[in-house]
């Protein structure tokens, strides 16, 4: 997989932020130069300035007597007749005088100012007091040397938005070079800098394995934006390794409840001559079985791919569970009573896991009431079903740990412990919630509750 650099991004980023920056800084000057703030005070005919003075030079010939004079060129000579007013001037260099064909107007205003030689002028001529900077006179290198050269008048065109962009690129390019590159070199030294704590981190992170998942990753010493990284990947390994933990004691529980009813198939395999050899053999291949299936349905739920998007008649669901259950009720000399409404309500949900789920609980429930007793199924319009029994009970310190896998009270408890623990993973993917309650007069009240679906 490729991957790309984060210093060389973030030089990239502050190189087009700073050529942003510079073009809306200098857009944003000349507004405030038009609109007539004091210190940036222009106007659009004195952008025009620069492609004027370029003009002039152009303009620039040597006579027969190889005399320096003007003879305006035919860019020149449309300006002229746009500005009628527009003038222009060139002082040579050493003797400070003017061209021939220069304005009068302007050698007789600029010559004494060549004495000082001047490096940038902005005028106006006495008797034009409403023009803004009308005028200006530079020293300009010339295929004739160095000459002073100066425009007053000119109009406005809108080429001359460019060649007033590429003059002050001119001058600022040196400083935009050497601000781009310190501005790369303080980059990268900062994100490497920064990066530090991040590169330990992984450091560290690549020394986890399965063996030190109760490692963490350093958190000192580690910025704000690194931060919640760090914290998100150690809450990960907590995850990871109390999922670990749990699969590890899962796997020792399994083991331990399967070697007991194996060692007792073997004892009994022994003496194949006992009269109730059959039905005790059927008898352990059943505790085998239902074991099995426990652990092939609490595997089969964390690979996390049953669909649970079917739509299922929580009434209909739970009349089904109490048919399957009704014989057993009878052998053991209980009943089953549901109580439900007459509309149905229905739950998005996979129906073989919910089927699951409620059969468990009624079986359990058989299990807790006295002979002679009713189990009483409750589903309400909510989406809540619940399974009432009248025999001991849950004690309130135990009502979390009856949902741990393999948990039991004790070992003369009946079952593997595993059908509440895989109950829960079920309404849990389900979205909904499961718990138990005391049974009012004594016993047990397990509440399942699910998200209704929208057809309801």
């Amino acid at each position: 997989m490729r991957r790309h650099s984060l210093v060389l991004r973030i030089v990239g980023c502050l190189f087009f932020a700073q050529i942003i920056a510079f073009t809306i800084a200098w857009l944003f000057t000349i507004g405030l130069g038009l609109a007539g703030v004091d210190i940036f005070a222009t106007s659009l005919d004195e952008l025009s300035a620069i492609r004027a003075k370029k003009q002039v030079v152009a303009s620039l010939a040597m006579n027969d007597a190889m005399m320096l004079e003007f003879r305006p060129t035919p860019d020149l000579l449309e300006d002229l007749a746009r500005a009628p007013g527009m003038k222009f001037a060139a002082f040579k260099g050493l003797s400070r005088d003017p061209v021939a064909g220069s304005s009068p107007e302007l050698v007789a205003m600029l010559r004494s100012l060549i004495e000082i030689s001047p490096t940038h002028v902005h005028f106006v001529l006495p008797g034009d007091p409403s023009a803004i900077r009308a005028g200006l006179m530079e020293p300009l290198w010339t295929p004739f040397g160095r000459l002073h050269i100066a425009v007053y008048g000119q109009k406005f065109r809108w080429s001359d938005i460019f060649y007033v962009a590429v003059e002050d690129m001119r001058w600022l390019i040196w400083y935009f070079v050497m601000a781009t590159v310190m501005s790369a070199v303080a980059a990268w030294f900062a994100v490497r800098w920064g990066l530090r704590p991040l590169r330990r981190a992984a450091e560290q992170a690549a020394g986890i394995d399965m063996n030190s998942l109760h490692q963490r990753l350093d958190a000192n010493d580690v910025s704000s934006e690194v931060g919640p990284l760090v914290d998100a990947v150690n809450d990960a390994l907590a995850r990871l390794d109390a999922g670990v933990a749990r699969q590890k004691r899962f796997a020792a529980n399994a083991a331990h409840e399967l070697r007991t009813p194996v060692n007792v198939l073997g004892v009994r395999l022994d003496a194949p001559e006992e009269p109730t050899f059959k039905n005790d053999l059927k008898r352990d291949h059943r505790r085998i079985r239902n074991i099995v299936e426990q652990l092939l349905a609490s595997a089969r739920l964390g690979e996390q791919t049953t669909k649970l998007d079917e739509t299922i008649n929580l009434v209909e669901l739970a009349r089904t569970m109490i048919a399957d259950a009704a014989l057993l009720a009878l052998k053991a000399r209980r009943r089953i009573v549901l109580e439900s409404p007459s509309a149905p309500v229905l739950v998005k949900g996979n129906r073989p896991a919910l089927e699951s789920v409620i059969a468990n609980v009624i079986d359990n429930a058989l299990r807790a009431e006295p002979e002679g007793g009713a189990v009483h199924v409750r589903v309400a319009e909510n989406a809540t079903l619940e399974v009432i029994d009248h025999g001991c009970g849950v004690e309130e310190a135990d009502r979390e740990m009856v949902f741990e896998a393999f948990w039991r009270k004790n070992e003369t408890t009946p079952g593997t412990g595993l059908g509440l623990a895989v109950a829960k993973e079920i309404v849990d993917a389900h979205g909904g919630h499961i718990w138990v309650e005391d049974t009012p007069g004594g016993g047990a009240t397990f509440k399942l509750e699910f998200p209704r679906s929208n057809a309801n």
